[in-house]
């Protein structure tokens, strides 16, 4: 297997991958929305012919009770892995602030190169589709894959994936490989690629507070009743101390500390902080004082007050003393810290806070642990080194601040870890009108996946 003739096929046939990827992205498959339901059907029956085309004889529609998903299976030798990517798009509104129409897909030259512009050029279908043009270019090449592949796609991400873990359940066994590859997730900068190994789990809780039966005339109770807005204040005061640090008991147990190789490479991206915080018009990191601001977004838990209602907060002023005051609180999570655990802890904290006449009462909002991801397993280094070849700079191993849940269930249902490799940029406008992806990323994201299907063929 020549993986120099690999790349050049993927350099000639770059037209025609863009071709194809401009039909899939002219399918409105939008998963949240019903009157799409034939759309998203469309879009799930599209990859399973041009999966079919490649070798995946086997590739099919699954049946859930909302959006199919689609798999295949080809090749063999180890090692297994598997692909996934999700074919449903966002929403597109509000549709008056595209410059186009977000499913005519079209190359526009910007002033920072050539871009893919549509819903879902970035999030996921040109991602999925790099992934999908690297094993055309193998099976082109070489006749065969370089190794055993299962393709895994799913219909319903963008809607809250509630077919997902059930039927992950149902169809474990056949699903099981030895490494999943994720492709949702982006480059460090334009000329950095990243391995995630480490997502923050993230947990939510809304909270009430209630203290009297009825909202009161300020003048005639303020001072002997309790308003429930000054508890609330007192309680989110109280979660963090001076140096920023998490007040909860318990909080930081299962918090690891960065490995000293990972914190070099992560020095070693010179990410700028200052920049980072100038653009959103602020100076100065707010967080645990003794810690970074990249390690604060990839590596450290946290605590966020996400919004509070509360009184009267209409035109005007109102001199009332409310009934009830309301908070959105959530934490993400790193290493091996227990979501319930911390709920738990969370709450007796806040009731044991909470005066004389008043009460509160929890709305829960999901609660998942973080997913992290072993690099001591050779094939991550065997990608990274692959990755570092096709760019400018060195690949890394990165966190992520956000979360991706389906890196976890993989992780808990099919007993597999993930890499997370992707090719998006910061401002790609996933979710937002206009998003785009650089011709670019889609290009090098290919000859990227080559590079890796390479190594891992050959790592041990």
């Amino acid at each position: 297997m020549s993986l120099d003739q690999v790349l050049s096929r993927i350099d000639t046939d770059l037209e025609a991958s863009l071709d194809r990827l401009m039909a899939f992205l002219r399918i409105p498959s939008i998963s949240t929305d019903p009157a799409h339901r034939e759309d998203c059907a469309r879009a799930a029956d599209w990859l399973v012919e041009d999966l079919k085309s490649i070798g995946f004889d086997d590739a099919a529609t699954r049946p859930t009770p909302g959006h199919a998903m689609v798999t295949g299976t080809a090749g063999a030798g180890g090692p297994h892995l598997m692909f996934y990517g999700h074919y449903d798009v966002q929403p597109v509104d509000p549709l008056n602030l595209w410059h186009r129409d977000p499913f005519d897909p079209a190359v526009e030259d910007t002033g920072d190169g050539k871009v893919i512009r549509a819903r879902g050029a970035a999030d996921d279908k040109g991602q999925l589709m790099t992934f999908v043009e690297a094993c055309r270019a193998w099976v082109a090449v070489n006749g065969a894959l370089p190794c055993k592949i299962t393709m895994f796609f799913e219909g319903e991400e963008e809607s809250g994936s509630p077919s997902l873990v059930p039927w992950m359940k149902d169809n474990a066994e056949e699903m099981k490989a030895d490494i999943a590859l994720i492709c949702d997730t982006g480059l460090f900068d334009p000329d950095t690629p990243a391995i995630s190994t480490m997502l923050r789990g993230l947990l939510g809780e809304e909270l009430t507070i209630t203290g009297p039966d009825r909202d009161l005339h300020s003048g005639m109770y303020g001072g002997p009743a309790m308003n429930p807005i000054r508890v609330l204040a007192r309680v989110i005061a109280s979660l963090h101390d001076e140096t920023g640090r998490v007040t909860v008991p318990g909080f930081y147990d299962g918090v690891p500390e960065l490995p000293d190789a990972q914190r070099a490479q992560w020095e070693a991206l010179n990410f700028d902080a200052a920049g980072f915080l100038g653009a959103v018009g602020l100076t100065h990191p707010a967080g645990e004082a003794d810690r970074t601001p990249l390690e604060m977004i990839w590596s450290r838990p946290t605590c966020e007050v996400n919004g509070i209602t509360g009184g009267y907060a209409g035109e005007g002023f109102k001199t009332v003393l409310p009934s009830m005051a309301s908070a959105k609180i959530s934490f993400r999570l790193v290493g091996t810290q227990d979501p319930h655990a911390i709920r738990k802890s969370f709450r007796k904290m806040v009731e044991d806070m909470m005066p004389p006449d008043c009460s509160v009462e929890w709305h829960p909002h999901g609660a998942a642990p973080a997913s992290v991801m072993s690099t001591e397993n050779p094939a991550f280094e065997a990608a990274r080194q692959a990755l570092s070849k096709e760019w400018p700079n060195p690949a890394a191993f990165t966190g992520g601040g956000g979360s991706i849940p389906v890196a976890g269930y993989i992780k808990n249902i099919f007993e597999m870890d993930s890499m997370l490799i992707g090719f998006g940029r910061d401002d790609d406008q996933i979710h937002s009108p206009n998003e785009k992806y650089h011709l670019s990323s889609f290009h090098r994201g290919i000859r990227s996946w080559a590079r890796i299907l390479d190594a891992l063929s050959k790592a041990e």
